[in-house]
């Protein structure tokens, strides 16, 4: 085995109920911010109807979903790149930009995912920490760009934290990147974001063609289990991610599902515009109890717990809450149900009151 692999500790999933050894409905998932709704109109029928065709392989190019997304973002079929889910395209970007000795570069914490699979290609992680607001501090990135910098991804709304970067400093961050180093904007959460001032990736990378956005169909429109998602970038970027993806990676399954969530775009709206008013009285709880609550702009919630992150996780699980810890810096809550959230909310209270005096 290549010896880097033995520093490599692995992408850590949110706990699943299994896992915990509860039984049946007893606990709730809040661990991986899935859509805790069914799947949307037409999409289980759309994805059923090709079950007879699983002994041949998929559409190699995912052909009709690009021209769906095309349709759907205001772009050429040319610039659209799929693979299996955002981490997919995470990696494939990787592969066609980084090699060992190179430098990729992220605020931190941000996606997990970006150290470990920045190891894997054998390139360098550069992490920048956010600041006192849990935000990216995008001075310090474009001023910790070297000549070996090769990506930089700016994760906004950023994970686990919720944090936005808005369009004006994106503007003058960007304005610093050499037009070598290629900017990824991850925007897996775009669609929960209500803030005016929020960049849409999109209409940033047009008129730069060192941009690349990154988005995925885990998260609003609820095939989390499918793995599908797509980057957005100007052609020699978005033809080399095709080199790079796994062959017949997205399933016919994947594809079809996928395009039958598109066209079912407006109760996807209804729905996010659900969890996103639970997000904002989940925030307004927690406020009231005496947390201190970065604003959010996706689907999860952060508390910066430091040192008492396991304890706080035992305490939502000892309720039925499973949580994303992350050691010795906080814990994230994914935003799910009502019944679940209540749940959630009294953990939380009744832990705050009991540890801090």
């Amino acid at each position: 085995m290549r010896p880097a692999l033995e520093s490599i500790r692995g992408y850590r999933p949110g706990r699943s109920v299994a896992a915990s050894g509860a039984q049946g409905g007893s606990v709730y998932k809040l661990s991986s911010n899935e859509n805790p709704f069914p799947p949307l109109p037409g999409v289980l029928e759309r994805a059923l109807a090709g079950a007879g065709g699983i002994n041949r392989y998929p559409d190699l190019a995912c052909g009709e979903l690009v021209h769906e997304l095309a349709e759907y973002l205001g772009v050429p079929t040319s610039h659209i790149a799929t693979g299996t889910g955002s981490v997919g395209v995470t990696q494939q970007l990787l592969q066609a930009t980084a090699e060992p000795g190179d430098e990729v570069l992220f605020a931190w914490r941000s996606f997990e995912a970006y150290p470990v699979l920045t190891r894997i290609v054998g390139a360098d992680s550069v992490r920048v920490p956010l600041t006192t607001g849990a935000v990216h501090d995008l001075d310090a990135m474009a001023s910790a760009i070297t000549e070996r910098t090769r990506l930089v991804f700016v994760c906004n709304p950023n994970n686990p934290t919720g944090t936005i970067v808005r369009r004006a400093e994106l503007e003058r961050f960007l304005d610093r990147v050499p037009p070598d180093v290629l900017v990824v904007l991850d925007e897996a959460y775009i669609e929960f974001v209500r803030d005016g001032d929020f960049p849409d990736g999109i209409e940033v990378y047009r008129s730069r063609p060192n941009v690349c956005v990154l988005r995925t169909f885990s998260k609003a429109f609820g095939l989390a289990g499918l793995r599908v998602g797509f980057a957005v970038a100007h052609e020699p970027v978005a033809a080399a991610l095709r080199k790079t993806a796994v062959p017949f990676g997205v399933s016919r399954f994947a594809q079809d599902a996928a395009v039958a969530a598109l066209q079912a775009d407006g109760p996807m709206r209804e729905r996010v515009a659900a969890l996103v008013a639970e997000r904002d009285r989940v925030s307004a709880a927690l406020t009231e109890q005496g947390w201190a609550v970065p604003p959010s702009h996706a689907n999860f919630v952060w508390l910066a717990t430091r040192e008492r992150t396991a304890a706080f996780a035992q305490a939502c699980e000892d309720e039925g809450v499973l949580v994303r810890a992350f050691d010795g810096e906080g814990v994230r809550i994914s935003i799910g149900e009502r019944t679940a959230n209540d749940r959630f909310l009294f953990a939380a209270e009744r832990f705050h009151k009991e540890t801090v005096r």
